[in-house]
């Protein structure tokens, strides 16, 4: 079976920080990490400082170190599947992104990383020069982005 084991260069559409508008609960955002980054509150002014009309020069990168301060809402470890899920399957109803994730075919998706993402990912310890900061491991890793993105790709009608 063919693996795409790194989001990024030809496969860098497959990474949430990606530029992809997407809407979540009618705010416009840069991206899916900036959406998702904003779904972690239930604050609608900490909401705000993601999104695009607000602060249309955030970086991807950026936001994602806003939202490791956030005070995550009460429910955040019940709904954050689900949200990313919602979020990729905005981003990829978009028909140019729609036909690249289609054209990755039955390929094993997988969030590969160095930076010990073992949720989202899979954490390879060593990747383009860099090592997570853990001690030295064999990849491991929940992957549940690849495995939303696998099951996307997979809808009847995407």
């Amino acid at each position: 079976m063919n693996r795409i084991v790194h989001f990024a260069y030809e496969y860098d559409f497959l990474s949430n920080f990606y530029s992809a508008h997407v809407v979540y609960e009618g705010v416009a955002y840069a991206s899916v990490e900036h959406a998702y980054q904003a779904s972690k509150s239930l604050d609608l002014d900490q909401r705000t400082i993601f999104s695009f009309d607000y602060n249309p020069n955030l970086t991807a990168a950026r936001a994602k170190r806003i939202g490791q301060e956030i005070k995550l809402r009460d429910d955040w470890d019940k709904v954050k599947v689900r949200t990313m899920r919602e979020l990729v399957l905005q981003k990829f109803s978009q028909p140019a992104l729609k036909a690249k994730l289609l054209g990755t075919g039955d390929a094993y998706l997988e969030e590969g990383n160095w930076w010990h993402d073992i949720f989202w990912g899979v954490c390879h310890h060593k990747m383009e020069g860099k090592t997570c900061r853990e001690g030295e491991h064999r990849p491991f890793g929940g992957n549940h982005l690849g495995y939303i993105l696998m099951d996307v790709r997979n809808l009847p009608v995407l």
